[in-house]
């Protein structure tokens, strides 16, 4: 009984990938006084929303390969030897033949994830460590008692109090007119509702690879794809859907980048900066972290010795002349164009096994920027969002080549086009069903667009405070908005007369900008109204914390934040060694 109260009882809200990472963490740990309870609102532990039928249909493929995914108990490679053949014949896989280079199917993954979670609670259960799982299981709030430092999760069958919980719900595509307007779609999951006859243009906001999966979807309801003898792909309209078409609304008007090799596959890098000299560099800055200082250190210089040419090139330039010297090129050319050259470039990348550094180190610099952006002033996260992340956004998205085979046959057939749009662009939803689109083309005329059809695809939305779905830790001031401070108040005042909603005044005189979700801390504790952090709550949801997290990079970003989170549980354990 003595041991039973000894042992540390941690809830994990959410079973998909960032559920997996922690539990996983937790189970390698060491400690056995655990009792773990994960509460999972499907059938399946392990997929989450993007690899399962909740993200994802037959056709979609991961960004990533084999060689790219972070350690968790066996490789893919190995797990194809032992998976079930109908699934690796429903996929077209020969486990004689598996090349941890390519993607694969995102379904298929998902029963990876899931089997890589079995294995984990085998591994659990020889530790001693109890584990319990509530399947079909929607929390629905968290209730947190300050007295005696405990956390209740509260569900459809009652209320379970623990010593901690982490808050890994996943993805969430909130419906505005979905189902209230017809032919307005809020995102393309699950991708199952797209699967219908359109005999008319579509329109998709967006390019990204949410984007790609919806068009994935919509042509082959709509048509079908053949290869020709050459290895090309051709796509033919079905006879019933001649006027079918998809037009995708940019900002940019531009796609995104094809996956090339990585060399650093797991986005990290032995040249990034440390905790101890971020913590330096704002001692002499008065808090603030530079985000000039950051792009430096952690893009800029590690091309001194890997690519000196490349180094000398942009070695004297600030972040804007970078994106606009990186950002010519892609305006300059057609987007298909640039999409065909890219995808030679990175099948030789590819079958090379050679990267195209500057691509990767774009996204290792995203990845290192990420954790310590809540240190930035707001005005260098409105440059982040603003300069640095359209050019982050496009390059890093890793488009695998499968997809822009048939994009490009969807352009060569006619049934797909890109247009670019002014930021100020607006959706207007009629009330007979579809929607106008209205925008300032590239020669600033006022262009009006009446579609039968509206996908959104500008990806995971970053929630705000007022949606975050605990409603209790909320009224209990257990959670506060995220913020970032001005470093010049005449920056901010300038932003107040222009009538942004966003600026506040603070008690000492000093401004701060409002950014999406709520704050947290380095270790993802949630931060109360009164700024204390929380030690028995952690936040791995990457909806409501993209303020302070403005780029989080899939597992990368589930590795690295479970990390994180355990060594803080077991910070006391790891001071008394």
């Amino acid at each position: 009984m003595q041991q039973d109260k000894m042992k540390k009882k941690i809830a994990i809200l959410g079973g998909g990938p960032s559920g997996l990472f922690l539990y996983k963490r937790l189970v390698e740990y060491g400690s056995t006084d655990l009792e773990v309870t994960i509460f999972e609102k499907k059938s399946m532990l392990g997929a989450g929303m993007p690899y399962s039928s909740e993200g994802a249909n037959d056709e979609h493929v991961t960004n990533v390969s084999d060689n790219e995914i972070p350690d968790i108990v066996t490789s893919i490679e190995e797990w194809i030897k032992t998976a079930p053949s109908d699934l690796l014949e429903k996929f077209d896989i020969n486990s004689g033949h598996f090349n941890e280079y390519k993607v694969l199917p995102r379904i298929l993954f998902g029963h990876y994830l899931s089997s890589q979670f079995e294995l984990l609670q085998q591994i659990a259960a020889v530790k001693g460590i109890t584990t319990t799982i509530h399947y079909d299981t929607n929390v629905t709030d968290i209730i947190y008692k300050q007295e005696d430092q405990k956390v209740c999760v509260a569900t459809a069958a009652g209320m379970e109090e623990f010593d901690y919980a982490v808050i890994c719900t996943g993805h969430n595509w909130p419906k505005k007119y979905e189902g209230k307007v017809k032919g307005y779609f809020d995102s393309p999951y699950p991708p199952s509702k797209l699967t219908t006859k359109l005999n008319h243009a579509v329109a998709i906001r967006g390019s990204s690879l949410t984007a790609i999966d919806a068009i994935r979807t919509l042509a082959r309801c709509n048509g079908k794809f053949i290869k020709e003898n050459d290895g090309k792909l051709r796509f033919e309209k079905a006879e019933d859907c001649p006027d079918f078409k998809m037009v995708i609304h940019s900002r940019s008007g531009m796609l995104p980048a094809v996956r090339f090799h990585l060399e650093d596959s797991h986005l990290s890098h032995d040249s990034l900066l440390t905790r101890e000299e971020i913590d330096e560099h704002r001692k002499g800055n008065n808090g603030f972290l530079s985000l000039d200082f950051v792009f430096k250190r952690n893009f800029t210089e590690i091309f001194r010795t890997k690519d000196p040419d490349f180094y000398n090139r942009i070695k004297d330039l600030s972040i804007e002349e970078f994106v606009e010297e990186m950002m010519e090129l892609r305006e300059r050319l057609d987007p298909f164009q640039l999409l065909k050259a890219e995808y030679a470039q990175a099948e030789k990348s590819i079958k090379r096994q050679e990267s195209i550094y500057w691509k990767e180190m774009l996204a290792v610099l995203s990845f290192a920027m990420n954790h310590p952006a809540k240190y930035l002033s707001a005005e260098d996260m409105q440059r982040l969002q603003k300069v640095l992340m359209p050019l982050i956004s496009i390059v890093i998205a890793f488009v695998p080549q499968k997809s822009c085979g048939e994009l490009l046959a969807l352009h060569h057939a006619g049934v797909l086009d890109i247009t670019a749009v002014n930021q100020d662009s607006t959706v207007e939803p009629q009330h007979g069903g579809g929607i106008l689109y209205k925008y300032l083309d590239e020669n600033q005329n006022q262009k009006e667009t009446y579609y039968n059809t509206f996908v959104d695809c500008i990806g995971q939305p970053h929630l705000s405070y007022e949606d975050f779905p605990f409603k209790t830790l909320l009224l209990q001031k257990a959670v506060s908005p995220a913020a970032l401070k001005f470093k010049s108040n005449e920056a901010a005042e300038t932003i107040l007369e222009n009538g942004s909603t966003l600026v506040e005044k603070n008690a000492d005189g000093s401004y701060s900008l409002q950014v999406s979700g709520i704050a947290i801390n380095d270790n993802f504790q949630i931060i109360d109204q009164y700024g204390s952090y929380n030690e028995n709550i952690y936040i791995m949801a990457v909806p409501y914390i993209g303020g302070f997290n403005p780029d989080y990079s899939g597992l990368d970003f589930c590795e690295a934040a479970s990390l994180k989170i355990v060594e803080d549980i077991f910070k006391e354990e790891l001071f008394e060694l």
